[in-house]
């Protein structure tokens, strides 16, 4: 059985000092957790002091983006290197918000993606459709196209060391949810891709998280569909409750 993992996606939230208060919050909320792979992403600026108080590595600490050079004059930018100089180890690739505000597109997160890779960070990679395809009835092209796109050149044995987040775009933020049988369709979709391109063995494997209004009250339903192995969380994690609910949620399924 693959093992569950809930990532938290902080976004722009949290000062340092916030920031402490709240992992410190649910590192003792948490300690009881034994199966379920948890990870937090707060902003760059917080991944220092975030990394620092859950120094033991139960909690795995991501960064929300990062630009595919190593170093140069990027103003702005953060490289792999500098997130690893921080304790994180992990990075969210792609994300809609992302893709909806910064132009970021298939290439740039494929470029990314390798650089990550190289860097020995883990990526989670982020796909999904916009309200219209969904409503157009293209949601298989477009998650597809993302697919195949982002992981252009990756070897297999590079594969095994993502995560995919299939974050239907429509409920992300806005309350909506995907049912967990559309959401189970896609990730299917995007589980059956994935043995096309590599084999099967390796889509068996592969943890492939749903993002989009993951609450308290609809993480269970979710988390039980075969093909959902976790959650990236948004605004549900920047409430420490509300965030270890839905860990529970995973941690009775496994």
């Amino acid at each position: 059985m693959r093992k569950k993992v809930i990532a938290g996606n902080w976004k722009m939230h949290k000062t340092n000092s916030q920031a402490i208060k709240l992992v410190e919050a649910l590192k003792a909320k948490t300690a009881n957790i034994k199966k379920t792979k948890i990870i937090v992403c707060p902003p760059a600026t917080a991944l220092s002091v975030v990394a620092e108080v859950l120094g033991d590595g139960k909690i795995g600490v991501g960064a929300q983006n990062m630009y595919w050079e190593q170093q140069g004059a990027f103003t702005g930018e953060i490289s792999a290197e500098m997130i690893k100089s921080t304790g994180a180890s992990y990075v969210i690739l792609g994300h809609s918000e992302r893709r909806q505000y910064f132009a970021e597109s298939d290439e740039t997160v494929n470029k990314k993606l390798v650089t990550a890779l190289n860097a020995n960070l883990k990526p989670i990679v982020c796909l999904g459709e916009i309200f219209e395809e969904r409503e157009n009835g293209i949601t298989n092209q477009v998650v597809e196209r993302q697919l195949q796109g982002a992981l252009r050149g990756l070897t297999a044995q590079q594969i095994k060391s993502l995560i995919i987040a299939y974050e239907p775009v429509w409920a992300i933020g806005t309350g909506k949810t995907a049912s967990p049988e559309q959401a189970q369709e896609v990730h299917a979709f995007i589980r059956l891709n994935i043995g096309k391109m590599y084999d099967k063995a390796i889509a068996e494997n592969l943890i492939i998280q749903y993002g989009g209004s993951v609450k308290p009250d609809n993480a269970y339903e979710l988390l039980k569909q075969a093909d959902i192995d976790g959650a990236l969380v948004g605004g549900a994690c920047l409430d420490v409750d509300s965030f270890t609910q839905i860990i529970s949620s995973a941690e009775k399924l496994q």
